[in-house]
């Protein structure tokens, strides 16, 4: 059952003053200069999101662009129509739906919640392309997210071509804990046998060989961070290249 659907008619119109951006923890608004937030606060609204919902399907029309200021989005494709795999995650970094500015008003992939509850604010696709038309620097800074997110996909894949279950496995609690609240992960075995694409048992083996490395502690539906430095090292460069664009791209001021 699809968000759209779900919260529609419930949710609250989010503020049109610059300033309310405040109210929101969506990095990616938190960016934007006074004059392109402006184009599109009077549009915004809020919304819940529990964890399962379907915030786009896969093929389906992109309605909605949303900023997450809760929760994180997995992007999951399908192979033989029901294998899931995750291609990349989205928390309050950035937005969802962001193959409108590419000119494509279909999801290749289904957008689902993960982790925990979340709150978003959704905009009508057409306000926001209304608003790039307008800006060239709104549509220049969406557009550099979606170069980050692109480069996040891209070392998704080599990753699994190339490294260790327990490696990449290291890599993807890294994506969950920059965008949750805490150290603590709401995650089961085959949620993360969705990300890794591998099977349960291989799952199990790689937690166990980062909890000897004293960098998580693996307890029944969640994974917490004991020592973030210990998680790095094991990720190594599997991890932080899209971290680094977003600094350069995205994210402004000192």
């Amino acid at each position: 059952m699809s968000l759209q659907h779900d919260h529609a008619g419930v949710s609250n119109r989010a503020t049109t003053s610059p300033a309310g951006r405040r109210m929101s923890a969506n990095l990616f608004l938190a960016q934007l200069n006074d004059a392109d937030f402006a184009l599109l606060s009077p549009h915004l609204e809020r919304v819940s999101i529990a964890v399962g919902d379907v915030i786009i399907p896969a093929g389906g029309r992109i309605e909605h662009l949303y900023f997450l200021d809760a929760g994180i989005a997995a992007l999951l494709d399908a192979i033989e129509g029901e294998r899931l795999h995750a291609v990349g995650l989205i928390g309050n970094e950035g937005y969802l739906g962001w193959p409108v500015l590419l000119g494509d008003d279909r999801s290749p992939y289904a957008t689902i919640l993960r982790a925990e509850p979340g709150t978003a604010l959704r905009i009508p696709v057409e306000r926001v392309t209304e608003a790039a038309d307008q800006s060239e620097t709104l549509r220049r800074a969406l557009l550099r997210f979606i170069e980050v997110f692109m480069i996040q996909m891209g070392r998704t894949v080599v990753s699994a071509l190339g490294h260790p279950v327990e490696r990449r496995l290291a890599r993807w609690i890294l994506l969950y804990h920059d965008r949750v609240r805490g150290d603590e992960i709401a995650m089961t075995h085959e949620e993360f046998r969705i990300m890794l694409g591998v099977r349960r048992s291989s799952i199990t083996d790689a937690l166990h060989r980062l909890e000897e490395a004293h960098a998580i502690r693996s307890v029944r539906g969640r994974v917490i961070v004991r020592e973030r430095d210990k998680l790095l090292a094991l990720a190594a460069d599997t991890y932080g290249s899209a971290e680094a664009a977003y600094d350069r791209l995205v994210r402004v001021g000192p």
